[in-house]
């Protein structure tokens, strides 16, 4: 199937795509073979279940403009669009605060690329930021095994920096010490509220 987007280029998944069915053949992540938004979405399912959070994944509009019928019973779609750019992967509502975050991955082993976000998306958290929102990323290192919440104003830091003649990456060394760093467990699986807990706490303690 061609997914096209609204300008008409032609959508090529990514080889780091968070595609629900990619494996990472060479990565050991406790034998789950999941990929990373599998992950969260089964976390966002247990918050849910435990009334914890509501939070789930955005869905992406798509245009469909060629389908065929190769049998009563079947279609098959040939050829869609995606009617606009999108925003961010996830939102919700936790502890009376709006959240709205972006989950990325890559391999590189000692920094994450800026290339991974679009300008869009940039924009849309400046704006949830500027409405009282929590935004965030949730980050994974696939060939280290290791996850990481880097909040948005820091995340600003390093795309407004890039505009300006420096580096296209964020180093995991950075990273290390800007974002909190996250471990697997078994339910939630990526313990990701844990992190946010600490943002609202400091958010409220400033103010």
């Amino acid at each position: 199937m061609t997914i096209r987007y609204p300008n008409g280029k032609v959508y090529r998944q990514p080889s780091h795509s968070k595609s629900p069915t990619s494996k990472f053949a060479n990565v050991n992540f406790g034998d789950r073979g999941m990929s990373l938004e599998e992950e969260l979405n089964d976390s966002n399912t247990y918050y849910l279940k435990k009334n914890i959070a509501v939070i789930h994944k955005k869905p992406t509009p798509i245009q469909i403009v060629k389908v065929d019928y190769p049998n009563r019973s079947a279609a098959v779609i040939r050829e869609a669009y995606f009617k606009h750019a999108s925003t961010t992967d996830y939102n919700g509502v936790y502890r009376g605060k709006y959240l709205d975050f972006e989950a990325k991955e890559t391999k590189n082993k000692t920094a994450f690329p800026l290339k991974n976000f679009h300008e869009h998306q940039i924009e849309h958290m400046r704006q949830c930021i500027q409405q009282g929102g929590i935004c965030f990323v949730v980050i994974r290192f696939a060939s280290l095994g290791r996850l990481f919440v880097l909040t948005a104003t820091d995340l600003f830091t390093y795309w407004d920096h890039q505009s300006d003649g420096g580096r296209k990456s964020i180093p995991l060394v950075d990273i290390e010490q800007r974002a909190t760093e996250l471990h697997y467990h078994i339910n939630p699986i990526i313990p990701y509220l844990d992190a946010i807990d600490n943002i609202i706490d400091e958010t409220s303690s400033n103010h």
